[in-house]
């Protein structure tokens, strides 16, 4: 089981975020990157939100770290964890615009980017961005077929329901002959649509139970991915509590966890991630 980090800084949730993060900068986060990476964590994330309406933000928060900006930074600023996005919302572009932007980090990464895509859940930011809600999900499986059909090529063409193009460069494209597309969600349609289209399957505000089930009733196939998400860590205060999460979500079946922690400042931060290494460590041992 790979263990992923949730990125301080980049999404501020009322409630969730330590006083720190509110005046932190770009440097205190390629610190932390740089300190993941040498213990050998597999990837960091950052989410997408264009704009969010004032009535959403007790619930959303306002602060959102735009992903193409921030990984590419952290690109230059580190050489082996991964870049994974989660996610990129389908509906918010067009699928050669992701390719080319993203392709342009996997390249000036060496191979480095997992792209997280989602159907979207904020109608107000779609009508914002001219975007279409109602359709939404059938446009994103066409999406996510037109994105894999032209990330790695710098020739693509795509003949879908909702996209169609061809005889056309993008250049650069992906390093990576197969970039991993994990899928967001919390229903069974998104598990679907991870399993036919993608590499993995990211759920969220599910219950391990109901994550177990789900996972039962599709044939998952080979190298597939199921990312699950902690609550915050402790692991230096709470170790026995952080070792028993990793635990469950294994047993609940995760190839790969993404770790959000609780530090009381960027220092501290980084004394939790050597801490949550060893446990980690512990873990592997215990399985092997």
């Amino acid at each position: 089981m790979r263990i992923g980090l949730s990125t301080p800084v980049v999404m501020q949730i009322p409630g969730a975020t330590a006083t720190w993060e509110r005046t932190a900068g770009i440097d205190d986060i390629a610190r932390i990157a740089g300190v993941a990476e040498e213990f050998g964590f597999d990837y960091l994330t950052c989410p997408e939100h264009v704009a969010v309406p004032p009535d959403e933000t007790e619930r959303r928060g306002s602060t959102y770290w735009d992903p193409l900006a921030t990984l590419a930074f952290l690109a230059a600023r580190t050489s082996r964890i991964r870049l994974a996005t989660s996610v990129v919302v389908l509906g918010y572009h067009h699928p050669l615009e992701i390719a080319k932007r993203y392709g342009t980090l996997d390249r000036i990464s060496g191979g480095r980017l997992v792209l997280g895509v989602g159907v979207g859940s904020l109608k107000e930011e779609f009508g914002l961005l001219g975007a279409c809600w109602e359709e939404r999900g059938p446009r994103a499986d066409d999406a996510i077929r037109a994105v894999r059909a032209s990330l790695s090529t710098t020739r693509p063409r795509y003949d879908g329901e909702y996209y169609r193009y061809r005889d056309l460069i993008v250049d650069p494209c992906a390093l990576q002959p197969r970039v991993p597309i994990w899928v967001g969600g919390r229903s069974r349609r998104s598990l679907r649509r991870a399993v036919t289209l993608g590499d993995g399957w990211m759920p969220f505000g599910l219950r391990g139970n109901e994550i177990t089930e789900m996972l039962a009733a599709v044939a998952v196939p080979d190298n597939f991915d199921v990312v699950l998400a902690t609550r915050p860590l402790d692991p230096t205060g709470q170790p026995e509590q952080t070792l028993s999460q990793l635990r469950s979500l294994r047993d609940h079946g995760a190839t790969a966890v993404t770790c959000s922690i609780t530090a009381e400042s960027a220092t501290h931060f980084c004394d939790q991630l050597g801490a949550l290494r060893d446990l980690a460590n512990d873990l592997e041992q215990e399985t092997s």
